[in-house]
């Protein structure tokens, strides 16, 4: 016969139950988090140094909208990993932690920033001509640059295509409107030729362009790295014509808040940008420290780390120095602006019938109050050093051009003196594009009519191309060892020299790029 519990017995166990639960919930940690929709969950852990990582109510946390790029190695490199976490260098230094959130959707994110599910967005200035009036609302205000693409785009080509010049009439697929259109405007810039002298192919995404190379829909694509190998791969006879590699000052990317996101958090801005040029600066000066980047990069973007490496190779982290350069705020650099680029693109973009409006000008947009508050010194903070060519080669000197500019420079006959108006010309019709394509070298051909002996018109040629030369020398700071000269006199005519206009033609100089 079973016992029966009493009534008093039955609520003594009910006791020790309930205070059994009470005291084990009272003394196991508590971790707290925030889960996607904003909320703060709480969940037992007993692993206290994960409770020091992790988000709690009243944390500062600026999210930061990225996408599958080596660029932003930096940040992500000071904040020890993507996600917002105590060990990071933010929140040790700062007292905020910051947040990386990959979106590869270009209109997502952009969703996401007017949304304010991030604070700060990625860009680039060049493309960003094209969105800043559909941003104008919200005041956007482009507060550092992160790098330089150095390989990350690039032009694949197949068999038989040898220069730019080649695509007349074929198929080129390219994203609209991203750094990969910029690039392509560029080439075909330099090369005389315009927007309608090939086959657009408009696809949504440079990973579509790469797949639409790899199939043979098309003759050449603009794609990121590192599809561009994966092309040459499984295509043949294919090639990289250009990359970023050489055309070094054309893409930049930056990053963008609302100007009210600024103003009511500048200190916090403050700290993340220069916190981030730290980390730009300890990747760039370590192969240990880029090895770890590469680690943080692999586990937040979900790639290999081989993949990361490349990546963040494929690029110029940007530093201190490099900030001042864009902005403008170093008298002494003669290089590439983000201004200038914001305002080139603006031409080219105009020129493609993308832009309709005015858009915003760089005052508006430009704003370098983050970088004048900041002042780090020492050699990992400096600036991008100027390229250094090598002495100049017969293979150098006979190598095959990518692209070729023409620019009429008529000189007075029998002369080989610049006057002003020749020197406007140069700046007004190339420069851009000897600091753009940087790490280029620039062959310089005179051309003349058939006015006169042969060999008179080849070395007054000479003479000629030597005179445009050490103008970019002596006033632009290029080096020396950059120019290949060529005096080709009357024999590389592009008119008939028998009639007036067609000898004026033929006046002419060449500016052709070699790859380094």
């Amino acid at each position: 016969m079973k016992n029966k519990l009493t009534p008093f017995s039955k609520l003594l166990i009910v006791v020790l139950v309930v205070g059994g639960i009470a005291a084990l919930v009272y003394y196991t940690p508590l971790k707290k988090y925030i889960i996607p929709d904003g909320s703060i969950n709480n969940t037992t852990d007993n692993n206290s140094e994960e409770e020091d990582n992790n988000v709690s109510k009243g944390d500062k946390v600026i999210k930061i909208g990225v996408v599958t790029w080596g660029g932003y190695a930096g940040g992500q490199f000071f904040n020890e990993g993507f996600n917002a976490n105590k060990q990071s260098r933010f929140y040790k230094k700062y007292g905020f932690m910051v947040e990386f959130k990959v979106l590869d959707d270009f209109n997502a994110s952009r969703s996401a920033w007017k949304a304010d599910e991030v604070d700060l967005l990625w860009a680039t200035i060049d493309a960003f001509t094209t969105e800043v009036n559909g941003l104008k609302d919200f005041e956007p205000q482009v507060i550092m640059q992160s790098d330089w693409s150095r390989g990350g785009d690039a032009i694949v080509v197949r068999r038989g295509i040898n220069k730019v010049s080649d695509l007349k009439g074929l198929k080129v697929a390219f994203a609209e409107m991203t750094p990969s259109h910029t690039f392509l405007l560029w080439l075909l810039d330099a090369s005389n030729m315009k927007y309608s002298d090939i086959e657009v192919v408009k696809v949504a995404s440079a990973i579509d362009a790469a797949d639409m190379f790899k199939t043979g829909q098309v003759d050449a694509a603009v794609v990121w790295s590192p599809d561009d190998a994966d092309c040459i791969k499984k295509v043949k006879g294919s090639k990289i014509l250009q990359s970023t590699k050489e055309a070094s000052y054309i893409i930049a990317d930056v990053f963008v808040v609302k100007k009210n996101f600024l103003e009511k958090n500048r200190k916090e801005i403050k700290g993340l940008v220069e916190g981030w040029l730290i980390g730009a600066s300890e990747i760039n000066s370590s192969d240990e420290n880029k090895n770890k980047a590469a680690k943080i990069l692999a586990k937040g973007l979900n790639q290999s780390e081989e993949f990361c490496l490349g990546a963040i190779n494929n690029t110029r982290l940007c530093t201190y120095g490099d900030n001042l350069n864009f902005y403008g705020l170093n008298s002494d650099y003669s290089g590439i602006t983000g201004e200038e680029i914001y305002n080139k693109m603006n031409i080219k973009y105009k020129k493609a019938n993308y832009i309709k409006d005015k858009i915003q000008n760089w005052r508006l947009i430009g704003n370098s109050s983050i970088i004048s508050s900041i002042n780090l010194t020492g050699a990992g903070h400096e600036a991008e050093g100027a390229v250094k060519f090598s002495e100049i080669t017969e293979d150098v000197t006979n190598a095959e051009a990518i692209s070729t500019k023409r620019v009429r420079i008529t000189f007075a006959s029998g002369t080989s003196t610049l006057d002003e108006n020749m020197k406007y010309i140069i700046d007004n019709e190339f420069l851009d594009i000897a600091k753009s394509f940087a790490n280029a070298r620039i062959r310089i051909e005179g051309n003349t009519d058939n006015v006169g002996s042969k060999a008179v018109n080849k070395e007054l040629s000479k003479k000629r191309a030597t005179a445009v030369a050490n103008y970019l020398i002596e006033v632009h700071d290029f080096d020396k060892n950059r120019f290949v000269i060529v005096g080709n006199g009357p024999d590389k005519p592009i008119a008939d020299n028998k009639t007036e206009k067609g000898k004026k033609q033929n006046r002419r100089t060449d500016f052709e790029l070699i790859s380094k």
